[in-house]
């Protein structure tokens, strides 16, 4: 089938392509001590237990991107809107690149998606009712929801970072108007998942066999308690020779498989919050709301 956000875009890409033709694990390399000019900042451990800061800080506004390469050709996904981080549940607006799942070429549609540490819910897909959601299962997503869905959300991108190694501190700098402090390095996705919670394991363990390799180079801004700010992760992988998604879930509804190359693709996430604290009530669609039916061809 075609994936629920993520390959939806990806065939914007394919049509564009077809048209067109460190130290050691773990440690923390400084770059020297630290200065009046530049700051200790919360270290490298912090990167590491980015999750329990994001938990304790209750909720925030969110805002995603997620820019897809391959063949010179490059298309991005947006998406804004509020999570309840103690619950890992949260609401997003997102917008695929102009002509994408059905919309008329110039246009962008948005879809609203609902994140939570089980589905995946999507509403405005096209092929599905206007007053209807898609459910998909996180579980039977086997790049758990990373990058499936057009955007990463803040816990799973925090989780990964429970895998942080080869860990190095770029210097604070400013973002949106507030001071942070700049580390990078790579995720093992294997140690990340035997870091994590039960409840996003299943998910981590999914994305070991999701991508290309097993550790995805990252940034990561946090600020001076600790809180994460911005993260980009840069996932590779290679959709098949069937033209299907890279990571094959069936949602509840399914439509018939498109017909494409294979293609090898990055795809770089970026996630950003701020305005930790915003009330964050997030309601689940109700049962006679998740739509059952066939997915029509867009």
């Amino acid at each position: 089938m075609s994936s629920p956000v993520l390959v939806a875009a990806m065939g914007t890409a394919l049509a564009a392509v077809a048209l067109t033709g460190c130290s050691g694990d773990g440690a923390v390399a400084t770059g020297g001590p630290p200065t009046a000019a530049r700051p200790s900042g919360p270290g490298g451990s912090a990167v590491v237990r980015a999750a329990e800061a994001l938990t304790r800080a209750g909720s925030a506004r969110v805002r995603t991107a997620m820019e897809m390469a391959s063949g010179g050709t490059r298309v991005t996904i947006e998406g804004s809107g509020l999570f309840d981080l103690s619950r890992a549940t949260g609401r997003l607006r997102v917008t695929l690149p102009p002509g994408a799942d059905g919309a008329r070429p110039g246009e962008r549609r948005p879809v609203t998606e609902l994140i939570t540490p089980d589905a995946l819910y999507m509403k405005n897909r096209a092929g599905v009712p206007a007053d209807k959601w898609v459910r998909v299962a996180t579980a039977g997503l086997p790049d758990g929801n990373l990058v499936t869905g057009g955007a990463t959300d803040p816990i799973t991108a925090a989780q990964l970072l429970r895998g942080a190694r080869r860990i190095a501190s770029e210097g604070a700098t400013e973002l949106d108007g507030e001071r942070v402090w700049h580390y990078s390095g790579l995720v093992d996705i294997e140690r990340a998942a035997d870091a994590a919670p039960p409840r996003a394991r299943h998910r981590l363990r999914a994305a070991e066999k999701g991508f290309s390799g097993r550790t995805v180079p990252f940034d990561a801004y946090l600020d001076a308690q600790g809180r994460l700010r911005k993260v980009q992760h840069r996932f590779s992988f290679t959709t098949d020779a069937a033209g299907k998604d890279p990571v094959g879930a069936e949602p509840t509804g399914s439509a018939e498989p498109s017909v494409a190359p294979a293609m090898d693709l990055t795809v770089s996430s970026t996630t950003r919050l701020g305005d930790f604290g915003v009330e964050a009530r997030i309601a689940m669609p109700e049962a006679g709301d998740i739509w059952a039916g066939k997915i029509a061809a867009g």
